[in-house]
């Protein structure tokens, strides 16, 4: 079969619906709206972590080199300090670039459909059907925000331009979109639980609360 490409609109002023580019035909409603907090979002998808421990095993291999090498530790401190700069001048700006992306996106799930509004300079709405869906699964972290995996059918494409960073890592071969850094509080994995079920008239499971950072199934998804 050939593969469908799930398309998204292009940018627009003035939005009819919070996160929607026009109002829903009738028959769908929305049953909840989102927002990523944007520390976790940030951190996450920037890959902030990782970076700030990249730029400190520099640091610390040239303080190492250079004591190595007979210098004093005064020397080997001055060495490094505007890698240090450059370094911290880069998180800084990934962090601020994690917040503007956070603060413009709107996650929308409608009794149909999942819908994400992202993009900082260029926005974009993104329509992902119930039928697109193959499998759900939820990754909750010690923050309290959780992410959702949305893995799609085959004949099913979405862009990763146009959907970065609200996409799984390492999956470039078939992106699979991700809702990023949402409040566990918010009740988004539950509420796309009971409309995923209800979309494949599935019964629906009883919550079950899971320790932080342990993978959720929700219905539908393949198990390995």
């Amino acid at each position: 079969m050939k593969d469908q490409h799930i398309p998204g609109m292009p940018e627009h002023e003035i939005e009819p619906v919070p996160g929607l580019p026009e109002r829903l035909p009738a028959g769908e409603g929305i049953i909840w709206q989102g927002s990523p907090a944007w520390w976790p979002f940030a951190r996450r998808a920037m890959h902030l972590k990782g970076l700030g421990f990249y730029f400190l095993a520099l640091v610390a291999w040239h303080l190492v080199e250079s004591m190595m090498a007979g210098g004093s530790l005064l020397a080997a401190l001055a060495g490094p300090s505007m890698s240090v700069v450059l370094a911290s001048l880069c998180l800084v700006i990934l962090a601020f670039i994690g917040r503007a992306a956070a603060r413009s996106t709107l996650y929308t799930i409608t009794n149909r459909r999942i819908v994400l509004r992202v993009g900082v300079a260029l926005p974009m709405t993104i329509n992902i059907p119930f039928s697109a869906v193959q499998a759900a699964s939820v990754r909750r972290h010690a923050d309290g925000t959780e992410d959702i995996v949305l893995a799609l059918l085959p004949e099913h494409r979405v862009s990763m331009v146009a959907l970065w960073p609200h996409l799984r890592p390492w999956r470039m071969g078939r992106p699979e979109p991700m809702l990023r850094g949402l409040p566990v509080s918010a009740g988004a994995s539950q509420v796309l639980s009971r409309m995923l079920a209800a979309s494949a008239q599935m019964p629906v499971p009883a919550a079950v609360t899971e320790p932080p950072r342990r993978p959720v199934r929700l219905p539908g998804e393949a198990v390995a």
